[in-house]
């Protein structure tokens, strides 16, 4: 184990793009670690992220790189963040790790973004580069460090699950109406749709409520079987796909092979207890509303507990005569501008990228471990991709199942749900 740092973490942003600014974001409330350099492939917007970090005072003098290997060789680089396209993802965590299996580099950690691969090949490929090289490792799933997560988990834990026995559903949801970035909706690159995008959150966070503080999922819950259902409901329709193709000449076309927009998996696990239990998840790229909603929900014998992020932490409100240029000032993927809004203060805070950063640099710097891994990353990939089978199949999967060279439909392109003969006849 590396000794405790007398000095800052110097952390290293690989990746230039919409989560690599939130992340940025989120340094402002956090201690003991300053961002010290940038990584782009191309350089104007390393530079550019760069000088968001020292408009922030996140980092002084952070230095903009287009090459990983002079970002992960830099002497101020303690360690890096890969927050890039899930297509470049082994690509570029094997141009990090060569580095430091060459000894032309030394780092004390490495943080993936989710998902950990565009399918479970990917996954494993990732976390083996990462062990090779000898690195503490740490998968970045926000949702499990969100603080109205982990506050009701503790209480229901604590006050519910102590005196009545353990809980056994967990509903999770994500919803917004589209990915920022053009290479979301290409399902090659990202590996699907919104199953692959957003339930990988979903998943998890229904995992890490049901599993008791301290203890890892992967070993508290033992899946038993999923079942799912994809299907391609808004950006199919004609309106929609011209309008993808207008804002993002060159993707795909959705009136004939989209990505799916709606997704919903029943997982039954067996917990530590012996007991069965059920993660109910159910993401949407259709849904249209004030911006992002995300809702938990864990029921126990004698307990329950619900948070939506819609709730906000104050609400307002604008008249129609009033106007108002489109932007996300007031939450993530805003919607609208005017008539009664939700306001969510602090986002990086609200969404737990505050407590994930603060906690990942601290235990880097200790030489340490975080729980939160890329085998945690494995895991909810594996079960991922049972999902994406079950629905493609319209199976039952029961677990154990061999899972090492799928690759989803969706993802290959091959899924034509809106030309299929089963469409054609409903809409005969």
């Amino acid at each position: 184990m590396n000794a405790p740092l007398e000095a800052p973490l110097g952390i290293g942003i690989i990746g230039s793009g919409f989560i690599a600014h939130f992340h940025v974001r989120s340094w402002q409330s956090i201690r003991g670690s300053d961002i010290v350099a940038t990584q782009s492939r191309s350089l104007d917007r390393a530079r550019e992220l760069a000088a968001y970090a020292e408009e922030l005072r996140v980092g002084k003098e952070v230095t903009a790189y287009d090459d990983i290997a002079a970002l992960v060789r830099d002497e101020r680089v303690d360690a890096v963040w890969v927050l890039t396209p899930n297509h470049t993802r082994v690509e570029v965590v094997r141009a990090v790790c060569e580095e430091v299996r060459s000894g032309r580099a030394s780092l004390r950690g490495i943080a993936v973004e989710k998902p950990l691969g565009r399918n479970l090949a990917e996954a494993r490929e990732v976390a083996d580069l990462v062990r090779g090289a000898g690195l503490r490792h740490a998968y970045l799933e926000n949702q499990v460090y969100a603080p109205r997560l982990t506050r009701t988990r503790e209480l229901m834990w604590a006050r519910g699950a102590s005196r009545s026995g353990t809980p056994y559903l967990a509903r999770c949801t994500e919803e917004h109406s589209g990915p920022h970035s053009a290479w979301f909706w290409d399902s090659e690159a990202q590996g699907g749709g919104v199953l692959n995008d957003l339930m990988c959150h979903s998943l998890e966070a229904g995992r890490f409520l049901l599993t008791p503080p301290g203890h890892d999922p992967s070993a508290w819950l033992t899946p038993v079987s999923v079942t799912a259902t994809i299907a391609s409901l808004r950006w199919g329709r004609e309106r929609y796909a011209a309008r993808l193709t207008e804002t993002h000449p060159g993707v795909q076309d959705y009136r004939t092979t989209p990505s799916e927009d709606y997704a919903n998996a029943t997982y039954t696990f067996v917990n530590g207890d012996g007991e069965p239990v059920i993660v109910e998840a159910m993401t949407s790229w259709g849904y249209v509303g004030a911006g992002m909603r995300l809702s938990f929900e864990l029921l126990g014998p004698e307990y329950s507990m619900s948070a939506n992020s819609l709730s906000g932490d104050a609400t307002v409100f604008f008249s129609r005569d009033l106007e108002q240029r489109e932007g996300e000032d007031l939450l993530e993927k805003q919607n609208a501008e005017q008539g009664l809004m939700p306001v969510i203060a602090d986002e990086p805070a609200a969404y737990g990228y505050v407590a994930e950063n603060t906690h990942i640099t601290r235990v880097f710097a200790d030489g340490g471990q975080p729980a939160e891994s890329l085998d945690s990353g494995v895991a909810v990939t594996e079960l991922l991709m049972a999902a994406y089978y079950a629905a493609e199949t319209g199976t039952v999967v029961h677990f154990p199942v061999d899972l090492s060279d799928y690759v989803p439909a969706v993802a290959r392109k091959a899924w034509h749900p809106r030309t299929a003969p089963a469409a054609k006849e409903a809409t005969a």
